[in-house]
């Protein structure tokens, strides 16, 4: 349990019993299925946690040059790399760094995979596929909708593969469980299932949520090991990113004001979602906050929580408290580690919150701590 007077707002914190628990869940998904399970850096790439994660996993997936040295680099091991497109100047960089590499479209394909094959170690090669399938009900976060720049349709493919393909690469989850996963199969099947035979891999993308509660671990396995069962020669890849960190720490605030405005109470936060909790509003979704009633209760002082910069929608609501907010009182939003630091931004010059492993010993390990030097050498 983390002591949050041990604790400084804002912060980021995150607890390493809970981390070690979705590590654990995940490497016994990888053994009882016979899949291989990779971290998605797009989701979390917090480097300093990583000699915790290679206790459980050692590969990783990255989308551009950074993402895959970090893996050489951090993780100790060659990325599998994706990318919508590959530059003339960033793909040496993901060659150097990447053990597999796979390619949005048949034109970035046949400019790039000759330059693999002078590799000085052995690269396997793939294609994004497109079944034109997806559960996903966001179109933000739906990379199957008609005329999706994300992968290949199968009538684009035709009936001839690519001299050098090993293997295809599907990713239409998000947040999923393991029946939208079957639904996908299914799909896949229908439309590259004379492919599957041929092939060495098959990369089934990110979004299973396999640490939520409510997932069904045990249908996930049976349904990997009977694909494995009917495609002997596939090696399975999942490469999810927010189950490894999901709900396994939280966003620590503090109140610095209250503005009312013809009756509604906002209170201004010293963090700020757009800065700091971008998902919250490009998906949107409303966060818990620790202690709060999650919508106006009638009885209850009820506030919005304002962020602390000049965009005018910065803000979310309402919640109802037991009493009523006052500055300095703490306000700590759930489950904010996933798609949050790697999408945060210095809008405003507004100080970043501190990164804090609480660990297993019932002691905060400072990560990172954020000062004007940061900020300053982002800007020139």
């Amino acid at each position: 349990m983390i002591d949050f007077t041990q604790i400084p707002s804002p912060a980021y914190v995150i607890d390493e019993s809970l981390l070690r628990r979705n590590l654990s869940l995940i490497r016994s998904v990888e053994e009882r299925a016979g899949v291989q399970i990779i971290l998605a850096f797009k989701a979390f790439a917090l480097w300093k946690s990583f000699p915790i994660i290679k206790e459980y996993i050692r590969y990783s997936t990255a989308s551009s040059p950074w993402e895959a040295q970090l893996a050489l680099e951090e993780m100790g091991s060659k990325a599998h790399a994706y990318s919508p497109a590959y530059t003339e100047k960033d793909f040496p960089i993901i060659q150097s760094c990447s053990s597999h590499i796979t390619f949005n479209s048949l034109a970035q394909f046949r400019r790039f995979y000759p330059d693999t094959q002078n590799n000085p170690d052995p690269i396997s090669c793939g294609l994004r596929i497109n079944p034109e399938y997806s559960e996903v009900e966001t179109g933000l976060y739906n990379p199957a909708l008609p005329g999706s720049r994300l992968g290949i349709v199968r009538e684009e493919l035709g009936t001839h593969l690519p001299d050098g393909v090993e293997g295809f690469h599907f990713h239409t989850l998000c947040e999923s469980s393991s029946y939208a996963l079957e639904n996908t199969l299914k799909q896949v099947e229908i439309k590259f299932g004379d492919w599957l035979p041929k092939l060495r891999w098959l990369n089934m993308g990110g979004g299973h949520l396999m640490t939520r509660k409510d997932y069904d671990i045990e249908h996930l396995i049976r349904l990997l090991q009977d694909f494995k069962k009917k495609y002997p020669n596939l090696e399975i890849i999942l490469e999810p990113g927010a189950a490894f960190v999901w709900q396994t720490g939280v966003l620590v605030s503090s109140v610095v004001d209250i503005v009312k405005n013809k009756g509604v109470a906002t209170a201004i936060l010293d963090v700020s979602f757009t800065c700091h909790m971008p998902d919250c509003l490009e998906m949107p979704y409303k966060p818990i906050v620790r202690g709060a009633y999650q919508e106006a209760t009638p009885g209850k002082p009820t506030y919005r929580l304002g962020g602390n910069s000049c965009l005018s929608g910065d803000y979310m609501g309402d919640w109802s408290f037991d009493k009523e907010l006052a500055a300095g009182d703490s306000i700590i939003f759930e489950d904010m580690i996933h798609y949050t630091f790697v999408k945060t931004t210095m809008f405003n010059g507004i100080p970043h919150p501190d990164i804090v492993l609480w660990k297993e010993n019932q002691t905060p390990e400072y990560y990172r701590r954020f000062g004007y030097e940061d900020y300053k050498n982002r800007m020139s």
